[in-house]
């Protein structure tokens, strides 16, 4: 429980910088954050073919 309440506290502050900032700021980042996690997405998946 005390975990999904700072998950939740977490995210409110993110969510509250994030409407603080400005429109092309926000799309750069968010744009590094998905080109990142498809990177990371694409190595997880072809790395352990031989485990």
């Amino acid at each position: 429980m005390l975990f999904i309440v700072a998950a939740l506290a977490l995210m409110g502050i993110l969510l509250g910088a994030a409407a603080h900032t400005p429109l092309p700021l926000f799309l750069a980042a968010s744009a590094a954050i998905g080109v990142w996690l498809t990177v990371f997405f694409i190595r997880e998946r072809t790395g352990h073919k031989g485990s």
